[in-house]
């Protein structure tokens, strides 16, 4: 009797089918048969909306990925793994989807399209849904912590790599997915490299998952070795050339007449040098908040300020949803948009003709000295450099101010440091262990693409043994052998998406009664100072600030300012 429903559940979806495989074999009597007959007809008609909402599919010419189609086509085709490389602005992120539903893919599975951040998931899904004539949510959806646009129709599902990450716990062979595209994987941040990871193990598991890496540097051949086995060949398809040329004009901060600005100065500079040059918006990236508001103070003192600009819109990481959308709404006049490296990647603001790059950002550093977490400014790799300049090449020919030589362009790092090697890694070990990737002890075994430090992990494994997160190994010797297990402390920690000392904080304060006071105190610490003083008014803010303060503790200030913001 289950022989010939066997045979039906190839053209299934994956998850249904592996449901109904093990419904069939329980099958015992003629009730239950019928009930899974049922099912199968159920999951028959769920194929079948799916293939009918398959949208027609075309690629706009002037993309420079249009000419590669039928390359990616059969690579993806013949390949489990494929590594595209490509110029910021080729066409790859909002493109490959489109390729794969082309070849029958995103139908028994959803097409899976990772973003390294939220902002990013929205728009490029916004992008594929109204180039496939689509409203968002249907055929294209995405999902980002707190926000999710999907339907039982959706076919490509864009979404952080955190929520992908996330969704292991609960569906270790991920059979929601037929295809994974992992995009932006040179910015080789804890959640990509934990995927690439994890995908290189599940890979034997799942023939038929097929994965594609995208990276806009040249740094493919060491995703390429990561993914090949001797039975596995990885291709790179290379995509070259981004849609409009980009000019590069260095301005250095120290001229050759002996002339020194300070940033904000030059920035101001570049925006009049590039005002003349004709119409268009400008993208500034600088290296944080405070750099912002100084370069927006400086274009308001500016002479011809009101010239230079018509608008001046901030884009950073912490601002509200509602205003991170401000720069993608239509606007009269000449807008410059002041961003931190949050725009430097998938994130495409409409309408920037011209780019000015401060060559700055700030890179979260983990000092194994302090054993503190730091955001020192640094100087951007050649590549983040590459990334910046590729912003404005893609509605007509662009410039690219940098406000450094080309000498020091040249010195620097070819690639940006991965986030592994320069973190913390409390968080990451405790987040494997609760995935099941392995003994903390041993994160050695797991095929990450760079190896975390050795210093690192042990500094991560002994945070974790004093915040009761792991126990200890039983067999003794270093802590960092044996087999360290999580506890019950460190299961309710992996819920929490907050700093482990944060989160620990919180937990205790729940055994002692003071929950409600404590989460306030943890949030606070979890972001910036939300005791901000504008660089023109600091004294006003302090006297403002100050009856918020409690001599005996800072926390305390915090817990009254927020009774106050509550009470108002």
């Amino acid at each position: 009797m289950a022989s010939p429903l066997l045979d039906e559940l190839p053209g299934l979806m994956l998850r249904d089918a592996h449901r109904l495989r093990r419904r069939i074999a329980e099958a015992s009597d003629e009730r239950s048969r019928a009930a899974v007959a049922d099912a199968l007809a159920g999951a028959k008609a769920r194929v079948a909306a799916r293939q009918a909402a398959v949208p027609a599919v075309s690629y706009p010419p002037q993309l420079p990925i249009a000419s590669r189609v039928d390359d990616l086509r059969n690579a993806i085709r013949d390949h489990q793994v494929v590594v595209v490389a490509g110029e910021t602005g080729s066409g790859k992120t909002t493109q490959l989807p489109k390729i794969c539903l082309e070849l029958g893919l995103g139908v028994r599975g959803v097409i899976g399209h990772t973003q390294p951040r939220r902002i990013a998931a929205r728009t490029v899904a916004d992008r594929i849904a109204t180039e496939l004539g689509g409203e968002l949510g249907e055929v294209v959806g995405y999902q980002v912590r707190f926000n999710t646009t999907l339907s039982d129709r959706t076919l490509i599902k864009i979404m952080t790599d955190g929520i992908l990450l996330a969704e292991i716990a609960h569906d270790r062979l991920l059979r929601r997915y037929d295809t994974i595209i992992i995009d932006e994987a040179h910015e080789r941040s804890l959640n990509i490299d934990l995927l690439l990871g994890y995908l290189a193990q599940l890979l034997p598991r799942r023939p038929d998952l097929k994965v594609i890496i995208t990276s806009a540097t040249i740094d493919t051949g060491r995703f390429a070795a990561h993914f090949s086995t001797p039975n596995r060949t990885v291709p790179i398809i290379e995509v070259s050339g981004r849609s409009y040329p980009v000019e590069l004009r260095y301005r250095p901060l120290e001229g050759d007449n002996g002339r020194t600005l300070d940033q904000p100065q030059a920035i101001v500079e570049a925006v009049r040098e590039l005002s003349a040059e004709g119409p268009g918006d400008i993208l500034v990236f600088c290296s944080g908040e405070r750099e912002i508001r100084d370069a927006a103070d400086a274009l308001d003192r500016g002479k011809g300020a009101s010239r230079l600009a018509d608008e001046v819109v901030p884009l950073y990481a912490r601002l509200s949803v509602a205003e991170q959308h401000r720069v993608f709404a239509p606007h009269p006049g000449r807008r410059v948009v002041l961003a931190t490296n949050v725009a430097e990647t998938s994130l495409t603001v409409p309408g920037i003709r011209y780019v000015i790059d401060t060559g700055n950002a700030r890179i979260s550093r983990y000092s194994f000295r302090t054993k503190v977490q730091r955001l020192p400014i640094e100087r951007v790799s050649q590549a983040s450099a590459l990334q910046r300049a590729g912003r404005c090449g893609r509605l007509s020919d662009g410039i690219c101010i940098r406000l450094y030589s080309q000498e020091d362009h040249d010195s620097r790092s070819p690639f940006t440091d991965p986030e592994i090697t320069r973190t913390n890694l409390a968080s990451v070990l405790l987040q494997m262990a609760a995935l099941g990737l392995g003994d903390p002890g041993e994160v050695e075994d797991f095929p990450f693409v760079d190896a975390p430090d050795r210093r690192g992990i042990r500094d991560g494994l002994a945070l974790l043994y004093e915040l009761s997160a792991l126990s200890r190994p039983v067999t003794g010797g270093t802590s960092g052998s044996g087999h360290a297990k999580l506890t019950a402390i460190g299961r309710q920690l992996t819920r929490l998406p907050i700093d482990p000392r944060l989160g620990r904080m919180v937990l205790e304060a729940g055994r002692l009664g003071c929950v409600s006071e404590v989460i306030v105190i943890a949030a606070a610490l979890s972001i910036q100072d939300p005791r901000e003083r504008p660089t023109d008014r600091q004294q006003a803010a302090d006297a403002s600030h100050a009856r918020f303060a409690d001599p005996t503790s800072d926390f305390l200030g915090m817990l009254n300012l927020w009774r106050h913001l509550s009470e108002q």
